[in-house]
């Protein structure tokens, strides 16, 4: 059973988030932060065995995409850490909702 109240997603953001979710490293850390709850990035990297600038390119792929949000704090010891927590988003593929996506996607420039 679908919410009928969850908003479906435009063609364009359907597209960057079925593309930030090609990849199995970002599949992996929404699967970290779904479970696990917000993180921060050097502890979400020890975590999943990925570098650090790794991980911060996949993030901000999924940040973009808006699959995920972050929030600078300070620690204790006045240190900047940038959390990151899964957004909470729901994907319901079937071939109405994608003609539904399609039929907002921005034009094609090239095709004029």
């Amino acid at each position: 059973m679908t919410d009928t109240n969850t908003p479906r997603p435009t063609g364009d953001r359907l597209l960057a988030m079925l593309a930030a979710l090609d990849n199995p490293h970002r599949l992996r850390i929404i699967a970290a932060l779904a479970s696990g709850g917000r993180n921060y990035i050097s502890q979400l990297a020890r975590d999943l065995g990925i570098s650090r600038p790794l991980l911060h390119l996949h993030l901000q792929k999924l940040e973009h995409a808006g699959l995920v949000t972050s929030q600078l704090e300070l620690s204790h010891d006045g240190k900047a850490l940038n959390y990151f927590e899964a957004s909470p988003f729901e994907l319901l593929l079937t071939p109405a909702s994608i003609a539904a996506a399609a039929s907002t996607l921005t034009p094609n420039p090239d095709q004029s």
